[in-house]
């Protein structure tokens, strides 16, 4: 895994190679950045398994530098799944420092930074494998129109998961029980489930869309904070296996990616479903 610094032209036409980790023992399929609020963290996943957390520019509790270059250690190496963890993610800042890696062995890892210890949990999801993990808003849909008291709402951890038993499911944090639980099962695949992800802006509508082998997005809706409760489910078509799905900031657009070498990029109409204004492809 190599880093790489922009230099030059904000353009990003010149980037340099500052370092390069080195880890995992089979192929990596996933990185990413925590918020720069908790410090230069970034996470990895590999078919080997496990789940490394690198810091730059501070020595690790899991021990020493690695890799070729001297500002990058190893802040956490979770190695407890049994098969290939297929995505990370991290979760809204306002959470805390929380990573969740979704694994072919079935579970969902979630890794806490917490006074200055990582915590590990795992909650079995998927039977047949779990593909794809996104987090929620950490604060919830009602927050949009302010609390009451006029006091910030407590942020929340929930997260959505997705897997080739073809269900897409949604988890809750208990601060009671310090777990997670399923509070609702999205069926309507049929086919693995290869992506997901939650709309990321505050409002009064949450959305989720879900990407499938079978050709198809879903893209799930629900008013209000009562996401056990009966989600509606608009189906977009494609002419090919649907592997990723990505929501603007603003959460008003949704690109997708297939099979066939296109990226499309669809919104809501005021009337209700939803109409592709932009198709992109090679």
């Amino acid at each position: 895994m190599k880093i790489y610094a922009l230099e030059g032209p904000a353009d990003g036409s010149s980037h340099r190679l500052t370092d390069t980790l080195k880890g995992h023992s089979g192929a990596v399929w996933c990185v990413s950045w925590a918020h720069p609020k908790f410090g230069a963290l970034l996470a990895s996943c590999s078919f080997d398994g496990r789940i490394i957390v690198w810091r730059e520019g501070a020595s690790s509790a899991a021990g020493g530098a690695v890799g070729g270059g001297t500002g990058w250690t190893k802040a956490y190496d979770y190695a407890a799944h049994s098969a290939s963890v297929n995505i990370v993610a991290w979760a809204p800042p306002e959470a805390g420092c929380v990573l969740a890696g979704a694994s072919s062995d079935g579970s969902v890892s979630v890794l806490e930074l917490r006074d200055n210890e990582w915590r590990a949990a795992q909650v079995a999801a998927h039977a047949l494998g779990a593909n794809a993990v996104a987090w929620a808003p950490a604060a919830p849909a009602s927050a949009v129109s302010g609390a009451a008291d006029g006091a910030a709402p407590a942020a929340r951890r929930r997260f959505v998961s997705g897997g080739s038993d073809c269900a897409v499911k949604i988890w809750d944090y208990g601060a009671e029980t310090g777990a997670y639980a399923c509070v609702n099962t999205l069926v309507g695949h049929t086919d693995w489930v290869r992506d997901v992800a939650w709309a990321p802006t505050l409002l009064s509508t949450s959305y989720i869309a879900s990407a499938s082998q079978d050709k198809t997005v879903r893209v799930w809706s629900i008013r209000g904070d009562d996401v056990s409760a009966q989600w509606e489910c608009a189906v977009l078509d494609f002419d090919a296996v649907a592997w990723r799905v990505s929501w603007s900031l603003s959460g008003n657009v949704l690109a997708v990616s297939t099979g066939d070498n296109r990226v499309t990029l669809w919104k809501e109409r005021l009337k209700g479903g939803w109409e592709c204004f932009k198709t992109i492809e090679e």
